[in-house]
């Protein structure tokens, strides 16, 4: 099977509600959307890195924020708000023994990604992973390599296997990229690439990379794509740093779109209350 470069249809950033004030709480929501959190791991800690300085040949990185918790403290806390779906990813070698710690800790309560082949995919769903989360197996080259998703499938089953399609902004259109957001892949985000890939897992995970980071907000015009046309769960992650923003999102994507936030949590040494994003998206 060949998926075509495709073009998404041109689509206007979607209006911020007019009628948005600022508040120092916000609890209530669209029913539909979840907060999946999040659990970094490099080197064996949790952490918030820049992707892009992360260093093949070290293992080195820029750390934003290193915790002083375990892996399988926040996976705790996570079960204890019953925030299923949530991902552990790992940041190069040495971090299986944490990333089991977590898994241990909450039995088919947490994703997990970061080197994730056919050949070990069904170790981790042993481990107590709901599912695997995978980019760089699957896109190869710039392209889509329909022998290794196959192999995956085979492997765990479609429906515990999560496709990261992070992206880039180029021109019109979002393009996937691979290799720690630096090579661009010849596939946009958009209604015929989201149908075709759904048929081989069970949810999506989409960073915009382009605001990831930037603290400038969300990409609202990438949530109203996802949102429209994503035929199974998605989760969104980039640029979220308000309960403000969350609220754009859950309008923009009409609860359809659920989020993941990363170093603008307070847990991760930002501004925004953990707390009162899980009582947000109750």
């Amino acid at each position: 099977m060949v998926l075509h470069h495709y073009s998404c249809d041109r689509l206007a950033r979607a209006n911020e509600p007019n009628d948005l004030k600022k508040r120092s709480a916000i609890t209530t929501g669209y029913p539909g959307m979840q907060f999946r959190p999040c659990i970094d791991l490099h080197q064996g800690k949790v952490k918030q890195i820049v992707g892009s300085t992360l260093k093949d040949q070290d293992n080195s990185a820029k750390v934003n924020f290193e915790s002083n918790k375990s892996a399988s403290d926040f996976a705790q806390l996570y079960r204890r708000d019953n925030l299923r779906g949530g991902h552990i990813i790992k940041l190069g070698p040495h971090n299986d023994d944490a990333a089991r710690s977590a898994l241990t800790a909450w039995p088919e309560g947490l994703q997990i990604g970061g080197g994730i082949t056919a050949d070990n995919a069904a170790d981790y769903i042993a481990m107590g992973a709901s599912h695997v989360v995978v980019t760089s197996y699957v896109f190869k080259d710039g392209k889509i390599n329909f022998e290794n998703l196959n192999k995956l499938v085979a492997a765990i089953g479609k429906k515990k296997l999560v496709l990261d399609l992070s992206c880039k902004a180029q021109g019109d259109d979002y393009f996937i990229v691979t290799d720690r957001w630096q090579k661009f892949t010849e596939t946009t985000v958009c209604k015929e690439t989201l149908l075709e890939l759904a048929e081989y897992c069970d949810e999506f995970l989409v960073h915009a990379a382009s605001v990831e980071g930037m603290m400038q907000g969300p990409d609202l015009k990438l949530v109203s794509i996802l949102a429209e046309h994503s035929p199974i769960p998605v989760t969104y992650a980039g640029g979220i740093t308000t309960l403000e923003d969350i609220e754009h999102i859950n309008q923009t994507g009409q609860g359809n779109v659920h989020i993941t936030i990363g170093s603008a949590l307070d847990l991760f040494g930002g501004k925004l209350s953990y707390q009162k994003v899980v009582e947000y998206c109750q």
